[in-house]
């Protein structure tokens, strides 16, 4: 089964960070962006590193929620037509 790419990207002035990583990697890309942050030389900042992180961590939360068919549809008050 192949894995999926997940595509996360900062764009600032003429800088654009984009990361590439897979379920497997979750950890190394947080590492990275702490690293990023941490680099005097990038315009990277550490809020950078706390808004992606979030995203990163969003993403892994609404991966592990299976989705779930209903097993009955109930029809609600509204759909009562018979005014």
């Amino acid at each position: 089964m192949p894995q999926d790419i997940n595509v996360l990207a900062l764009v600032k002035g003429a800088e654009r960070y984009i990361f590439l990583y897979d379920d497997n990697n979750r950890a190394e890309t947080l590492r990275t962006l702490g690293r990023y942050a941490s680099n005097p030389d990038l315009s990277f900042t550490w809020y950078d590193a706390a808004v992606l992180s979030q995203k990163i961590r969003q993403t892994s939360k609404k991966a592990a929620e299976p989705e779930v068919e209903p097993r009955f549809t109930l029809p609600l008050p509204s759909d009562n037509h018979d005014d």
